[in-house]
């Protein structure tokens, strides 16, 4: 299969906006415990909008060395799940958009797109500890909730599917947020797994975030992704998919995936008939 990702890598600062072709931007692609790449966090950028998807503890320190960019240059977010490698960062974003950003920069609070399911998991059991406290004498108010950091928009239950799908259109990037399968190890599906999500977009684009391997979720949009960013580790068990489950794959699925949220040991592994390792610092047009 012939690879038609035109694939990019980034001089100077990203813009987040473009002509109006959907791109893919991985500002890191390693695991939670990677040195050298710091971690699965990515924006996706289409015409006058982008959606940052995830921002862990390494993440304001990606974003300034891999895409120019501040945390306060983010408006718009979607959180998958509640692992410190993709909401580590969240505190020091909400913070910096209150007292930072807004102030200085006469902004509007960050949108954050996110279920009413998973936005209670996030903040009482992530984020309350941190950032409920005002720290500004402001109406008496001595507490804070989710809303005072961010502006919510909610994706839409997508009814009568195979699992739980939710749906958006942002400025004309159209999400599918599914549930995944990833926490804990002993879950034998996704719902009886933690609260995760990946996501399809536009139709063609499949990014699964973080799960373990799910030949349910890939069989139900690989005919129908042009490119598939998938989550790998090099070893089996754990809580994502292994290298050795995704070789099962057929040869056209793994042609057109790439593999990300890998360790630092990556140049030792074989990936023959797979499209590649996602780059950090790459910006991806399918």
């Amino acid at each position: 299969m012939e690879d038609k990702m035109k694939q990019e890598q980034l001089v100077g600062r990203l813009p987040l906006t473009n002509s109006g072709e959907l791109q893919t931007f991985f500002f890191g692609v390693g695991s939670a415990s990677a040195i050298k790449h710091f971690q699965n966090n990515f924006v996706i950028i289409k015409g006058n909008q982008h959606i940052s998807v995830d921002l862990g503890n390494k993440s304001q320190l990606a974003l300034e060395h891999i895409a120019g960019l501040k945390m306060t240059d983010i408006e718009f977010f979607l959180p998958t799940h509640s692992h410190a490698d993709h909401v580590g960062g969240i505190e020091t974003f909400a913070l910096d958009s209150r007292y930072v950003g807004i102030p200085r920069l006469g902004k509007e609070k960050p949108s954050v797109i996110i279920t009413e399911e998973y936005q209670r998991i996030l903040w009482d059991d992530t984020l309350r500890g941190g950032i409920c406290f005002n720290e500004r004498e402001e109406e008496n108010k001595r507490n804070l909730c989710f809303g005072d950091y961010f502006n919510v928009i909610r994706p839409i239950w997508k009814q009568k599917q195979p699992r739980e799908i939710w749906e958006l259109d942002l400025g004309g990037i159209h999400l599918e947020i599914f549930r995944t399968k990833h926490v804990p190890d002993s879950a034998e599906t996704w719902e009886t797994s933690f609260v995760s999500y990946g996501l399809f977009v536009d139709g063609h684009v499949f990014i699964s975030c973080d799960t373990r391997f799910d030949i349910d979720l890939i069989n139900m949009y690989a005919s129908r992704s042009s490119v598939m960013f998938h989550d790998v580790q090099f070893f089996n068990g754990g809580v994502h998919a292994s290298l050795d489950e995704l070789r099962t794959l057929p040869a056209e699925i793994k042609a057109k995936m790439y593999l990300m949220h890998y360790g630092d040991n990556w140049e030792t592994q074989d990936i023959t008939g797979f499209a590649g390792l996602a780059q950090q610092g790459v910006i991806y047009t399918p």
